[in-house]
């Protein structure tokens, strides 16, 4: 079921400037929790809510799905700007075209208990990065897959049982980033031929690596140390960018999580990104 507001609470959109470090508000909203800003080519944002996908202009505009069933937070933009690729609630993943049409199932049938949750597309366009979450017996897994965005065989990039999600392609086409409790808590790695490298290493719990289309910085999300899983609504939740050097810059703090920043949200031009905030 989508998530929904709780009494007195607000969805905020934010776009940060990187280089002035400077934040605006872009849309408020005390209806509607809307989640996961991605950018369209012409700068316009897009968001989910209520299980739909929206336009964000002088208020939420929703784009026509084309028959996909309801839809999560994980969605992402094809670089040709022609294409949403979404994550519905069935498990699969579908391809809509923005300009209107009907939409098209990417994924394949791996059975009822394995559901695919994208997070990142290829810069030619070609392949879709997911998570593919799988339950054997009592045990949830979760590993990093990718797809051909016209339709395919899967081809499973990490194979073992730690936590891992946010996986999406680098600017190169050649790593993938991704979280990982494969060093116990939450950090950031990348993989590339099956060899995986750790970017982050401190004491708190980093999720969502989302590179910039230039390669100058990784945004991501930061929660307390101890923290579980992506849970929404909590306190202290930091946006940090890891920049080229490895230094790490600290750029805000605010109330919220799960969908915060899930899916690709830097502009086309790396000059800024954007996130929700759940203020009550």
């Amino acid at each position: 079921m989508p998530r929904s507001l709780r009494p007195g609470q607000r969805s905020e959109l934010y776009v940060v400037d990187v280089a002035r470090n400077e934040r605006r508000l872009v849309f408020s909203s005390d209806q509607v929790l809307f989640e996961a800003p991605n950018w369209l080519a012409d700068g316009t944002l897009i968001v989910n809510g209520n299980g739909l996908l929206y336009r964000v202009a002088d208020g939420l505009e929703e784009i026509e799905l084309g028959g996909v069933p309801a839809i999560n937070n994980d969605h992402v933009v094809s670089p040709d700007g022609r294409t949403v690729y979404v994550s519905a609630e069935d498990g699969h993943l579908y391809a809509v075209p923005l300009e209107g049409g009907a939409g098209r199932r990417v994924t394949n049938d791996r059975g009822a208990g394995f559901h695919h949750y994208l997070h990142g597309v290829s810069p030619d366009g070609t392949t879709l990065a997911y998570i593919g979450l799988e339950w054997v017996g009592e045990r949830r897994i979760t590993n990093v897959w990718t797809i051909p965005a016209a339709g395919g065989a899967d081809v499973q990039v990490t194979d073992d049982e730690f936590a891992d999600d946010g996986s999406e392609y680098g600017p190169d086409g050649e790593w993938i980033y991704f979280n990982s409790e494969r060093a116990g808590q939450a950090q950031l790695f990348r993989i590339k031929d099956g060899r995986a490298e750790q970017l982050t290493s401190d004491e708190r719990v980093n999720w969502f690596p989302h590179p910039a289309p230039d390669g100058s910085a990784i945004a991501y999300v930061s929660f307390p140390f101890g923290t579980e899983g992506h849970p929404a609504d909590i306190d202290d939740v930091r946006l940090r960018l890891l920049l080229h050097d490895g230094e790490v810059r600290e750029l805000t703090s605010l109330f919220g999580g799960q969908g915060t920043m899930n899916v690709p949200s830097w502009s086309p031009d790396s000059s800024s990104f954007a996130y929700v905030a759940y203020p009550l």
